[in-house]
């Protein structure tokens, strides 16, 4: 796989990719992730990629030419999937995109900054829209890294075993049950004795059941769906 992310900022990007997960996936060859300078592709001295608001309404907005330059440039040597434009208003990330775009090639990856970008962008460039919550950042950095972190993890090869992911949480459509390793014993806090039993039937009876409960509890929309 291979992600392309266009960002004025991109030394947010290097804590994030140069360790845990997307650091082995990196190195192992399963993700190749490259980070472009929108500042880059413009064409004055000042390298400026933000103009005023037409209509005068407040804030500051990517202009098109640079962000259209940079987009027209990758796409001339590889054709993408998507280009996905991380905004607050986009369809919420969930496990089951994160699990569709794990499966695709090339990504292009756009992180808005001030009032966003220029809408003809969005019109004419953009595949797919994503937001990770209902809230606003200051860019679409730090929304762009949870975004790689989701996919690149469900990469075969990058987890040391791979059914890991297979269990996580939503995979299924529920969240995940309670786990516990040693001490069997903590303070008097016992691991439930039918974890201990080797029976794997009624260990996997009790992980649905708690699952359900859980999910029950914390995201009780998900058994509406």
């Amino acid at each position: 796989m291979r992600i392309d992310i266009i960002t004025i900022f991109p030394e947010m990007f290097e804590g994030p990719f140069s360790e845990s997960i997307i650091k082995r996936a990196q190195n192992k060859g399963l993700v190749e992730i490259n980070i472009h300078q929108l500042r880059d592709y413009t064409t004055d001295k000042h390298k400026k990629v933000d103009d005023y608001v037409f209509s005068g309404a407040a804030g500051m907005v990517m202009m098109i030419e640079p962000v259209a330059r940079c987009i027209d440039h990758l796409k001339s040597e590889r054709d993408y999937d998507e280009v996905i434009y991380m905004s607050p208003d986009g369809e919420i990330l969930d496990q089951p995109m994160a699990n569709t775009l794990s499966l695709k090639g090339n990504l292009i990856m756009l992180c808005g900054h001030y009032k966003g970008i220029d809408e003809r962008i969005r019109e004419h460039y953009i595949t797919k829209e994503i937001s990770i919550g209902n809230y606003v950042l200051s860019g679409g950095e730090l929304a762009a890294a949870v975004l790689v972190d989701s996919i690149v993890r469900l990469i075969p090869g990058v987890l040391g075993d791979e059914t890991s992911a297979l269990s996580d949480s939503f995979q299924d459509g529920l969240v995940s049950p309670p786990v516990y390793t040693r001490p069997r014993e903590f303070k008097g806090w016992k691991v439930p004795d039918v974890l201990l039993s080797g029976n794997e039937k009624l260990i996997a009876d009790w992980k649905l059941e708690q699952a359900i409960k859980r999910t029950k509890k914390r995201r009780p929309g998900l058994l509406d769906d």
